[in-house]
């Protein structure tokens, strides 16, 4: 500590250091699979990443490291903290802001390491990432990033940017690019351009053009940032070790991880851009290794990840279903493995890295709390956490505005049996608490309504050439266009309250997160039927004490699935 300190005293260029940074070593590595992944992804980042900061690049800030502050420079320019807690809500980076514009020097020196404990759990990494990723866009709006960007020269202007806001802004694109490249295939596929694109450039064998519409995404993009791991472990253990360290990582799953976390960052820092709002959230940093709900993970990801993994895989089937591919099976493996990688990654991750993810009797008791959540009723005072409709408002919350090709016969009669279903929606869920004597009329209602619909679609049958792929096509195109109104429904909350319609629009909603949640809880009590999976996921996970300990208290617990673990 003592030669740190000297350093306030030795040269460093225009002016004396006023922060001085130390490397360091974060001890909770060898709890689980991702508690590694943090560790090892922290050490790259404090070692390899705050040198480079440091020198030659000059742009190392302050961040949440054990940092050694020169005190009396900074209280006499205006102290470290700043005194709004949304925009500044990453506090610590801003002090390093605000010493480099107050003319101060930040610098790195390992003379020493402290240790430091990282989150271990999924949930607890995901509520750090999405902190810091909300900050990161708080930051985009700040004014002392547009001053620094103004007084910089252009390769520290440079430097500064892809070391702080273009980070997370890359990401954001390449999140971006994926939904361009299937948004544009599925174009393609369904206005048919990429088939006659493709037969004309067989027919003139323009090989250039048929490999660009062929453009093949083999790795997904969001497993490059794992990068700077790697480098630090050929750094700091050599490169035989490097490897087999990447190479047990990946048995691990860490892609996975990676591709998870990468939708983690894109969601809070676009959202935060767009809505602004970020909050700080407490992770508590403690060896959280328990079983987590299945609700508590859908309220977690619903919106962040599962809406948009979904969106991913309709627009995989659209394109699956609809589009041309000169080379079969194998080109629509090649052309879509990364998407589909991605959009399963984010649909099925929280559950993967779950303590006893895959045991029996917790999917039970899961499903039961599941169902418990999505149909209790709202009211004042009731939290997200007890009930879906107080989940529902909490996720609208930050929407505060009112502004927020096919022939045109086929797409004004999908709206009209659209109508006809909306109606049949709301004769089927009227509340029978209005009238007593209102019963027998409801009931009567509600069986005439059914038989109608019935026998319009058997009429449909008989008398048109409706199939199965016909049947199948509409629901492709109801799902999306049902999600449209609800979206712009939400956005204009106020009107649809004044119209009496919110009631109705709450109820779609919920059928929407209904359908969602067994989408994603099918395939997870599939698995829990066979054992061995639970096994298989517990040696994955943790370390081999950990896993006996886990293995012990399931015996233990026998039929109770309220076990600690």
């Amino acid at each position: 500590m003592r030669n740190l300190l000297e350093e306030f005293h030795q040269d460093h260029g225009i002016r004396p250091a006023t922060i001085l940074g130390v490397r360091e070593h974060v001890f909770t590595g060898s709890v689980s699979s991702l508690a590694s992944f943090m560790s090892n992804q922290e050490t790259s980042f404090v070692t390899l990443g705050q040198r480079v900061l440091a020198n030659p690049l000059k742009v190392r800030m302050h961040y949440g490291h054990p940092d050694v502050f020169d005190r009396v420079f900074h209280i006499t320019r205006g102290g470290i903290s700043k005194a709004s807690r949304v925009i500044n809500i990453s506090e610590d980076i801003f002090s390093g802001f605000n010493s480099t514009l107050r003319q101060g020097n930040v610098t790195h020196h390992e003379y020493i390491q402290v240790g430091k404990g990282r989150d271990v759990g999924l949930n607890q990494i995901s509520l750090f990432e999405g902190k810091v990723s909300g900050g990161n866009g708080e930051q985009v709006l700040s004014r002392d990033v547009y001053r620094l960007g103004q007084l910089f020269d252009f390769f520290r202007m440079m430097s500064f940017y892809f070391t702080t806001v273009g980070y997370y802004f890359c990401m954001m694109l390449t999140v971006l690019t994926v939904y361009i490249f299937l948004y544009g295939k599925a174009y393609l596929a369904l206005s048919g351009v990429g088939e006659a694109v493709e037969i004309r450039a067989l027919i003139t064998k323009n090989n250039a053009l048929s490999a660009a519409l062929n453009t093949q995404f083999l790795l997904q993009i969001g497993i490059f940032t794992a990068v700077p791991m790697v480098l630090g472990f050929i750094l700091e253990l050599g490169f035989l070790r490097a490897v087999v360290n990447f190479i047990t990582m990946q048995f691990q799953l860490c892609s996975v991880f990676f591709t998870f976390s990468l939708g983690t960052k894109s969601h809070y820092f676009g959202r935060t851009i767009l809505h602004g709002g970020a909050r700080y959230q407490a992770t508590g940093r403690g060896f959280v290794v328990r079983h987590i709900r299945f609700s508590e993970n859908y309220r977690l990801y619903s919106r962040s990840h599962f809406v948009k993994g979904l969106e991913v895989v309709l627009l995989l089937v659209v394109y699956l279903a609809y589009g041309y591919n000169d080379g079969g099976t194998l080109s629509y493996i090649l052309l879509t493995v990364s998407s589909w990688f991605m959009a399963l990654s984010w649909l099925f991750a929280p559950y993967l890295f779950n303590p006893s993810g895959f045991e029996w009797q917790k999917t039970v008791e899961d499903f039961r709390d599941w169902t418990n959540w999505l149909f209790y009723r709202g009211g004042i005072g009731v939290k997200g956490q007890e009930s879906w409709e107080a989940w529902w408002d909490e996720e609208l919350a930050h929407i505060r505005t009112l502004r927020s090709d096919t022939s045109l016969s086929v797409y004004g009669f999908s709206w009209i049996v659209l109508a006809v279903l909306i109606i049949l929606f709301k004769v089927f869920t009227f509340s029978q608490k209005v009238s007593v004597n209102f019963q027998l009329l409801l009931r009567f209602i509600q069986g005439v309504s059914f038989m109608l619909a019935l026998a319009g679609l058997v009429i449909a049958v008989a008398l048109t050439d409706l199939s199965v792929s016909d049947v199948f096509a509409s629901i492709l195109a109801f799902i999306p266009t049902i999600w449209g109104i609800l979206s712009i429904a939400s956005a204009w909350k106020p009107v649809m309250k004044k119209m009496g319609l919110w009631k109705s629009i709450r109820s779609i909603g919920r059928l929407y997160d209904a359908g969602m949640g067994m989408l994603i809880f099918i395939p997870i009590a599939f698995l829990s039927w066979f054992p061995f999976v639970s096994t298989f996921q517990t040696r994955l996970m943790f370390n081999q004490a950990f896993s006996r300990g886990l293995e012990i208290s399931l015996i233990l617990a026998g039929n109770n699935p309220n076990s600690g673990i």
